[in-house]
C-alpha cells in the first residue's frame, strides 16, 4: 500500500495567532470531521513519525496526516484550541508539553490494551498519556581535554566555579528545558534557581544539541549537556561532530541521568477515538517499537519488551532518577530560566 501520510503547514504561534486559533477552532474542527484521515499534532522527529505512520497504515489501512511543530508550540496550540481542536493524537519529543496538555484536561484515558504494553515507569501515573520512546541525558566530552577521572560526578557540579567557561548547553530548546524540569521536580525551586544562576555564569550557550556537540568536538568547550542520540547518529555516519568526543553517563539517580519520555496521547475531543487509540496502541506494540530498534532515530524503545539498538547502552544500565512525567512543569521552568537570564 502506498504511503498515506501528508504534512499540514502550521503557523508560527504568537499572541495574535493563539487568539486567532482559539476564535477559529470551531471552523477547523468542522473541516477535520469531514475527513477520514487521522490528524496527529507531531512534535516528535518528523522522520520517525513518518516511519510509524507508514507502518500503521500498511497494517490497518487507516490514513494519517500530521501537523509538524515543536513541543511547546504544539502544546500551546492544543491548549488554545481546547475542546474544538481538530487534532486526534499528540506526539512529543519530551514530557513537559504532554503534562501541560494533561493539566488542561484535554486527554482521554489511554486504552487498557496500550497501557499493558508499557511498563509503569515509562508512563505517568494519571494514565492520560503514555511514553512511546525515550532519550537519556548525557555529558559529551572532548577526550583530548578531559580524562574520565576529571568528569563531573553530578549535573549539579557544573554550577561550581571550576567549570566556568568549560561546558555548553542549548537553553532555548525544549530538550534542555525538559532536563531542567526534571531537576526542578527532584530538587525543588531554590536548588534549581541556584543551579541556573551557576549555569548563567559558567556555561557557553548554543542554539541546539547539534551545535553543542560540535562545539565540544571542536574543543570550544570541554563538555556539554545533550541527549544521547545526537552522538550515536553522528557516530553511525562520518563522525563529523563527535569524532573527538565520548559520552559520560551520570547514573546513580542523578538529575544528569534524567530519562526523558517522548509522549503520545489521544485528545478527548477527537471524533475518531477508536482509530486514535489504535494508533497509540500500534506505536507501543512490538512492531511500532521495532521501528525504534531497527531505524536511524537511536532513541530507546520503552514498550512491548523490545530492546534498544545494540549500539546503545542498555536501558536497564542507565539508572535514571524516578520522576513522574506529569509533574514536569514547563511554565515554571521557563519562568526560572528567564529570571536567570538564560532565555
Amino acid at each position: 500500500m502506498r504511503s498515506t501520510w501528508r504534512r499540514i503547514a502550521d503557523p508560527v504561534l504568537s499572541v495574535a495567532s493563539i487568539l486567532a486559533l482559539t476564535l477559529g477552532a470551531t471552523a477547523c474542527s468542522t473541516s477535520s470531521e469531514k475527513s477520514d484521515e487521522l490528524l496527529i499534532y507531531n512534535a516528535q522527529h518528523e522522520s520517525l513519525t513518518k516511519e510509524w505512520i507508514d507502518a500503521f497504515t500498511k497494517q490497518t489501512g487507516i490514513k494519517v496526516t500530521y501537523r509538524q511543530g515543536g513541543d511547546t508550540e504544539l502544546g500551546n496550540q492544543l491548549v488554545a484550541e481546547g475542546t474544538a481542536s481538530p487534532a486526534d493524537v499528540f506526539l512529543t519529543e519530551n514530557s513537559p508539553a504532554m503534562a501541560a496538555v494533561e493539566r488542561a484536561d484535554l486527554f482521554a484515558d489511554v486504552s487498557a490494551d496500550t497501557s499493558k504494553q508499557v511498563p509503569e515507569q515509562y508512563r505517568p501515573a494519571s494514565g492520560k498519556w503514555t511514553g512511546v520512546a525515550a532519550r537519556t541525558t548525557v555529558f559529551a566530552y572532548n577526550t583530548t581535554k578531559l580524562r574520565p577521572e576529571q568528569l563531573p560526578t553530578s549535573l549539579l557540579d557544573l554550577q561550581q566555579p571550576t567549570w566556568k567557561g568549560r561546558w555548553g548547553a542549548p537553553p532555548a530548546k525544549a530538550d534542555f528545558q525538559a532536563i531542567v524540569a526534571a531537576l526542578l521536580a527532584l530538587k525543588g525551586e531554590p536548588a534549581t534557581a541556584q543551579w541556573l544562576a551557576g549555569m548563567k555564569t559558567n556555561a557557553v550557550l548554543y542554539k541546539d544539541n547539534i551545535a553543542t556537540l560540535k562545539a565540544v568536538n571542536d574543543g570550544e568547550v570541554d563538555g556539554g549537556v545533550v541527549y544521547h542520540y545526537y552522538w550515536f547518529r553522528d557516530q553511525s555516519k562520518a563522525k563529523e561532530i563527535s569524532g573527538n568526543t565520548a559520552l559520560h553517563y551520570f547514573g546513580n539517580g542523578d538529575p544528569g541521568a534524567f530519562l526523558s519520555l517522548s509522549g503520545g496521547g489521544v485528545l478527548k475531543s477527537s471524533k475518531k477515538q477508536q482509530q486514535a487509540q489504535q494508533f497509540l496502541q500500534f506505536i507501543t506494540s512490538k512492531a511500532g517499537q521495532e521501528v525504534l530498534q531497527n531505524g536511524t532515530s537511536y532513541e530507546y524503545p520503552v514498550a512491548s519488551g523490545v530492546p534498544a539498538n545494540s549500539a546503545l547502552k542498555p536501558l536497564d544500565q542507565l539508572h535514571p532518577p524516578v520522576v513522574d512525567p506529569s509533574d514536569l512543569d514547563a511554565k515554571k521552568v521557563s519562568d526560572l530560566m528567564t529570571a536567570a537570564g538564560l532565555l
